[in-house]
């Protein structure tokens, strides 16, 4: 059950990560509402605490666990790249957005394979 919801707050929050570029992009006013603002923060909080009650309801800290914390270190670039991405414009903008989502990308594979590179 843990597992479905915490899935469910990386496709929202990846979504919301897309959907925040394009709004960044195309429609920059709609970023100034309350709830654009503030929603990516509780998704983004809600994915951490899910993520770590697997981890503890999981026992994985008990065996090889370099998976989880390679999962951590690209889980803060793919925050930082999403940052830059979000305050900066045409190519560059651009550019970091690559870069995030090819983070997501790694940190889905780790969690399916639990293979890090730790």
């Amino acid at each position: 059950m843990i597992k479905s919801i915490h899935m469910l707050f990386a496709i929202l929050s990846v979504s919301g990560f897309i959907s925040r570029i394009m709004l960044a992009e195309f429609k920059p006013t709609l970023l100034q509402a309350k709830l654009a603002k503030i929603a990516p923060h509780i998704i983004d909080t809600l994915l951490i605490l899910t993520g770590l009650t697997l981890v503890f309801q999981g026992n994985w800290l008990a065996g090889e666990y370099g998976w989880i914390i390679s999962k951590i270190i690209i889980l803060l670039v793919y925050i930082g790249l999403g940052v830059l991405a979000m305050r900066n414009t045409g190519m560059k903008r651009w550019s970091y957005f690559v870069g995030a989502l090819a983070c997501f990308g790694y940190i889905l594979f780790i969690a399916i394979s639990k293979h890090g590179f730790i």
